[in-house]
Parts: C-alpha cells; sequence; structure tokens
C-alpha cells in the first residue's frame, strides 16, 4: 500500500467505503510481490496494481462486490487450462489476493498507519488471511504497544512478537498458526505488512552524475541525502527528489551519522577527489551499508585502493567497494550512469547475472541470495 497511500488517505478522508486489494501469497511466477495493492473507490477509480495488469479486471469486480456487500473475499488467481487469458497469469504463476471493504468504522487505525509511513515510523499490520479466524480481521502492531484483535488473545500476543521481528527487517508475509495461535498449528494464516522506514541512500559529491542518482534513488524508493562540502553545489534546488541536502565535509558527516547505517543503506561516492574520496571510503567501509560504490577510471581506483591501503584498510573491507561503480552497460551520460548504478543495486539486491535475459535460462525470478540491499516492494 505504500506506494497508493496518498490515493488511498483521500478515500479513507471521504468517510465512505471502498475496497482494498492486497496480494497476500504468491507461487512461482507470480507477477507482483506479496503486498502490492489496488484501491477501488466507491465512484469506480482505481488506484494500484495487484498484477501489473494481468487480474485487474477480475479483482475490480470482485472489489465492487466487497463494496456491496462489506464483506471481505479471498480469492486465488492462477491460469485456466480452458483459457488462460480469461484469469490473466499467463506467467504461470499463482496469486492469493485478500480484497476488504474499508472507511473509518472497520479500519479506525488507518490515518495513524498513513502518518507512521509518512513520517519515516515503523508499523505492521496484521490480518486474517485464510483459514478458521474472522477473515480481515486486522491487528497494527507498533514497537511499543498494538491495537486491535485477530480474534484470540493468544493468537494477538503471538503475532505481536513475529510481526515486531518481520518489522525490525523489513519483512512482509504470511505467518500460520493454530486457530488460538499455537505456533505448531498451520491452519490459519495471518498476512503481516511491515512498514518499515525507506533504506537510505547516501550520495557524496553535488555534480549533475549525483542529481541523477538522487533522482533514480527516490524512484526506488529510498530516502536520498546529497552530501558536499561545497555550498556552492550542495543546494536543494539542484536536487529537487532528494530529502535533504548536507554541506559538510563528506567523512565527517558520514561518521556523525555512522550509527544510523545499516545493511539496506547504499553510500554512493561520487566526488572521485582523493582528499574526499579516501577520507569518506574509511568510514565508509567500516559501516554495515549493504552497497558501497565509488565512481572513477580504473586508474582512479587503482590509485586509492592504495591510498586506502596506506591508511590501514583491511583487505576484507576494501573487498566491499564496488569500484568503478555500476554495471558495465556502456552508459555515457548521467542519466545513464545513474541507470547503471540502479542495475547494480538491483541485482545485488536479487542476485541476478547481469546478463541479458535472452542469454539465460530458468525461471527469470529468484529468490534472493542474500538479504534484500535495495527497498523491498513488498509493501507497494
Amino acid at each position: 500500500m505504500r506506494d497508493i497511500r496518498s490515493a488511498v488517505a483521500e478515500m479513507y478522508a471521504e468517510g465512505e467505503t471502498f475496497a482494498l486489494a492486497t496480494v497476500v501469497d504468491t507461487y512461482s511466477s507470480s507477477p507482483r510481490e506479496p503486498g502490492a495493492a489496488m484501491a477501488v473507490a466507491p465512484s469506480g477509480e482505481v488506484v494500484g496494481s495487484v498484477s501489473g495488469g494481468c487480474v485487474e479486471g477480475a479483482v475490480y469486480e470482485l472489489a465492487q462486490q466487497v463494496i456491496e456487500t462489506g464483506m471481505p473475499v479471498r480469492e486465488t488467481y492462477g491460469v485456466s487450462d480452458d483459457d488462460a487469458f480469461a484469469v490473466g497469469l499467463t506467467c504461470g504463476g499463482t496469486l492469493h489476493v485478500l480484497v476488504e471493504p474499508v472507511d473509518p468504522r472497520r479500519y479506525p487505525q488507518l490515518g495513524d498507519v498513513i502518518a507512521a509511513v509518512d513520517g519515516h515510523r515503523p508499523v505492521a499490520v496484521a490480518t486474517v488471511a485464510g483459514g478458521p479466524g474472522p477473515l480481515g480481521a486486522r491487528r497494527v502492531v507498533w514497537p511499543d504497544g498494538a491495537e486491535g484483535s485477530l480474534g484470540a488473545p493468544r493468537l494477538d500476543a503471538a503475532v505481536d512478537d513475529d510481526a515486531r521481528g518481520m518489522l525490525a527487517q523489513g519483512g512482509t508475509g504470511t505467518l500460520h498458526y493454530g486457530a488460538d495461535g499455537q505456533r505448531r498449528g498451520d491452519e490459519l494464516e495471518v498476512f503481516v505488512q511491515s512498514f518499515a522506514p525507506a533504506p537510505r541512500m547516501l550520495v557524496f559529491g553535488a555534480i549533475d552524475f549525483a542529481a541523477a542518482v538522487a533522482d533514480i534513488g527516490a524512484y526506488l524508493g529510498y530516502r536520498v541525502t546529497v552530501c558536499d562540502a561545497r555550498p556552492v553545489f550542495a543546494t536543494s534546488g539542484r536536487f529537487p527528489r532528494a530529502e535533504e541536502v548536507v554541506v559538510k565535509w563528506p567523512h565527517a558527516y558520514l561518521a556523525e551519522i555512522e550509527d544510523q547505517v545499516d545493511e539496506r543503506t547504499a553510500i554512493c561516492v561520487l566526488t572521485h577527489d582523493p582528499k574526499f574520496d579516501v577520507p569518506l571510503l574509511e568510514v565508509a567501509l567500516r559501516t554495515r551499508a549493504g552497497y558501497i560504490g565509488a565512481m572513477g577510471s580504473r586508474r582512479t581506483h587503482e590509485d586509492r585502493a592504495a591510498r586506502l591501503r596506506e591508511a590501514g584498510v583491511p583487505a576484507e573491507r576494501l573487498a566491499r567497494l564496488r569500484s568503478p561503480i555500476g554495471l558495465d552497460l556502456g552508459a555515457r551520460t548521467p542519466e545513464e550512469t545513474a541507470v547503471s548504478i540502479a542495475a547494480e543495486l538491483i541485482q545485488s539486491r536479487w542476485g541476478g547475472s547481469g546478463r541479458p535475459l535472452t542469454d539465460t535460462t530458468g525461471r527469470i525470478h529468484v529468490e534472493p541470495l542474500a538479504r534484500p540491499l535495495t527497498p523491498a516492494r513488498r509493501d507497494a
């Protein structure tokens, strides 16, 4: 719901019942991840997508039914042997969608949930999505409390613990319990959607390449900070999509916020000037950042690596540095270079080969090799 929250907030403010369709589970080559959402207003207006276009028509009809009856419905979409196009998932996957009626009476916490997402505050929403429990029963879980009930106190307590764990990892997915919350049971399905604060992208060097990287970083869902020691270049006007523009020496700023850097953070060093790069990378390479890349030619990289070794940076830390930054796409312009950096971030997240799909075989979408380094779109 994260991507459509502005439109959802407007529908919610109107006070009328609208339908919210959410992907709660998938199998095989499904087009979208759990958490993808589509909202249908009483007027028939649609925002968002649950399948990239495959089953939107069928979900739309179901949403209108839910608005009329006020009853939540769970539906499964897959390939029909008779007519795959009638169902829509010609890719061969399976999609489980929960369609719920939403209004201030049924979902009194939604305003607070949207405000938390807007304010980069963590919150998770747990919903009964199948089994013997009351379909659509909802519990909103905060780091220090919870509201609503899933139907049984023991279930609420179990889900609170598990949802907070998922929230800490930025994970979204379906959990299974016994009817009363027994952890050894599996007949009851609870869909937990985590709205962890968006990961950060730290862009150092206020140059034209940085502007393009900041734009694509914001597009990918990062909270982008641009930092440069030169006030004439580091201005918000030059970086309109950055959340903040900081005028400080890069290494000093990164040292100040070092404890805020986690495995989801991407650090892009675009200054390619030793007096900035070397002290900055000394700090960057001791953080937990999941991605650290530096711009420059191969000669620049060799010089920079030598200076870092002289400064005492151990080989295992230096091996984390992606330099020259980005995938080999033949990029020339700032915009093309930004695409190559974004491509490397995505490849790092999912473990793709980086080769043309026409040259590969097997499944296109695979499980990530490690914890995602780019924003999970599961809470889209």
